[in-house]
């Protein structure tokens, strides 16, 4: 969870150095007039207005501000693994985005209203992910990646209703073929061998749990009928479902 720290506007004068140090938390300072020159870590940077300063955790960094300069810096909380990789000065986009959300925030911390810690927080991880988009240095999830966690949510969800794996390749994107082949490269088992899987670890915890009638643990788990969901069962588990509930007691 992202989490603000403090949000603090600042006025340098001309001529102005701001020796190193570093924080416990990332910083990003925002230059919105100003002129001058920053080493972050082990880069020297130059900024101007409309650009910003990205440090993380614990990287020594500096400030040599040549005309007065017009500052809006944030600390805060953040455990995305690639954003340390985007330290350094960098340039807003056109329109300022990262200004505007930043501004956002110093509203809310100055009105205070209710929920203004939960919406900077909010804004925070907004601010994340458009420089992670911005900089285009952090690691984005392939479309393969991303979609095939989707349909894993989806199928951890859903599996004890009826699916096909058809309809999950359309929910994915890709044809029968190539939906199958994802999956399985991903999560190490096909589809329908997730799905079954996670129907008789199901089936098991009703029979070990409850008095339902077998018959009604085969509905419950998702499988067609009784048959199979009997044929299934004992070909995974070994045993019968009624054996497995009378060897378990």
């Amino acid at each position: 969870m992202d989490r603000v720290l403090y949000i603090v506007s600042a006025d340098h004068e001309a001529n102005t150095y701001v020796p190193p140090h570093q924080h416990e938390c990332f910083e990003l300072i925002y230059y919105i007039q100003g002129l001058g020159s920053s080493n972050v870590g082990i880069r020297n940077y130059h900024f101007r207005p409309y650009s910003f300063a990205l440090i993380p955790p614990n990287f020594k960094h500096d400030e040599k501000h040549t005309p007065e300069a017009d500052v809006l810096f944030v600390g805060f909380i953040c455990g995305h693994p690639n954003l340390p990789a985007l330290a350094g000065v960098s340039d807003d986009d056109k329109d300022q985005t990262v200004l505007q959300i930043m501004l956002r925030m110093k509203e809310e911390f100055s009105r205070k209203r209710d929920g203004y810690t939960e919406l900077m927080n909010l804004q925070m991880s907004e601010i994340i992910v458009h420089l992670l988009r911005l900089l285009g240095t952090g690691h984005t999830p392939s479309p393969s990646e991303d979609q095939m966690q989707y349909v894993l949510n989806y199928m951890d969800e859903h599996y004890r209703h009826k699916l096909s794996v058809q309809s999950l390749a359309e929910m994915s994107g890709y044809s029968y073929d190539r939906f199958r082949h994802l999956f399985k490269e991903r999560f190490g088992h096909s589809p329908n061998r997730y799905l079954l899987s996670k129907r008789i670890n199901y089936a098991k915890s009703l029979l070990l749990h409850t008095q339902m009638q077998i018959a009604e643990v085969s509905a419950a788990a998702g499988f067609v009928n009784d048959a199979q969901f009997c044929n299934m069962f004992k070909r995974e588990v070994g045993l019968s479902p009624r054996t497995f509930r009378m060897k378990s007691k």
